[in-house]
């Protein structure tokens, strides 16, 4: 199994600064792009 570098969030934790490209295009940041209620992340790592 992979030795985990970072630390894992756990409830209550702040979500981490992260830019990421979208498919069809542009960027997407977060947390910033999800302010106010609530929201889901779904990263798909493609292939191992």
């Amino acid at each position: 199994m992979p030795r985990m570098t970072a630390r894992m969030l756990d409830s209550g934790d702040a979500f981490p600064a992260l830019e990421i490209a979208k498919v069809g295009g542009g960027m997407i940041s977060l947390p910033g792009d999800l302010k106010g209620g609530w929201g889901v992340v779904l990263l798909y790592r493609g292939h191992w």
